[in-house]
C-alpha cells in the first residue's frame, strides 16, 4: 500500500466544476470517435485500462484474499521507492509498500486483464468496472452536505442534457470499448456466457451516489 495515500476530498468548488469538466471530456470523446478511427482509439484505451484495471482489481481483492492464505504463508515485505535528487534536496516521488500476498493478487488480476484484453468478455468487463467503482467510492469523499447537493444538482442537469437532449452520451457509451460501465446480458438465459445483448449502467451512477 502507498503510505501517503489519503482520501481525496471534494470541495464545493470542485463539485461545481465537475459537470463542466465531465461535459468537455464527453464532448471531446464524441468528436474523437467522429474524426478518428474507432479501432485505433479503442486499442489505445484497451491497453490503458488493461494496466489500470489490473491495479484496481488487485487492490480490491487483496483484503478478501488475505483470509485464504494459510498462517504459515511465507509473506515477505517489499518497497518500491523512487526519489529525485540527493542529500538534503532528495525528494520522494513514489513510495509504494507491498508484500508477497499483494503479488499473488496482482497475478490473479493479470489473468482477468488478459481475458479482458483478448476477449472483451462481459464478466471481465464487470470485474474491472466493480473494481473501479469500489476504488472510486473509497478514495473520493465530500467535505459537507452542501457540496453533495451542488454535485448532484450539476450532474442532474448534465444527465438531462447529454442523455435525453442529445445522442452524445449513448454514442460514446456504445463506441467506447472500456470497462467504464457495467453490462447486464438480456439474453443470458438464451445464450449463456456468450450473451451479446446488454443493458448498461455507467460507473458514475455507482460512484457518485456512493
Amino acid at each position: 500500500q502507498n503510505s501517503s495515500e489519503m482520501p481525496e476530498t471534494i470541495t464545493s468548488r470542485d463539485a461545481a466544476r465537475f459537470p463542466i469538466v465531465a461535459s468537455c471530456t464527453l464532448l471531446g470523446l464524441y468528436l474523437f470517435f467522429k474524426i478518428f478511427s474507432q479501432e485505433y482509439i479503442n486499442l489505445l484505451l484497451s491497453m490503458y485500462f488493461f494496466v489500470l484495471g489490473i491495479l484496481a482489481l488487485s487492490h480490491t481483492i487483496s483484503p478478501m484474499m488475505n483470509r485464504f492464505f494459510p498462517a504459515n504463508f511465507p509473506n515477505k515485505q517489499y518497497q518500491l521507492l523512487f526519489t529525485q535528487g540527493s542529500g538534503e534536496s532528495k525528494e520522494e516521488i513514489v513510495n509504494y509498500e507491498f508484500d508477497t500476498k499483494d503479488l499473488v493478487c496482482l497475478a490473479l488480476s493479470s489473468v482477468v486483464g488478459v481475458w479482458y484484453l483478448l476477449r472483451k468478455h462481459w464478466i471481465a468487463n464487470n470485474l474491472f468496472g466493480l473494481a473501479f467503482s469500489l476504488n472510486g467510492v473509497e478514495l473520493l469523499h465530500l467535505n459537507n452536505v452542501s457540496t453533495g447537493c451542488i454535485l448532484l444538482g450539476g450532474l442532474f442537469i448534465y444527465d438531462v442534457f447529454w442523455v435525453f437532449g442529445t445522442n452524445v452520451m449513448v454514442t460514446v457509451a456504445k463506441s467506447f470499448e472500456a470497462p467504464i460501465k457495467l453490462v447486464f446480458p438480456q439474453d443470458l438465459l438464451e445464450k449463456g456466457l456468450e450473451a451479446d445483448n446488454f443493458a448498461m449502467l455507467g460507473l458514475g451512477d455507482i460512484v457518485i451516489p456512493g
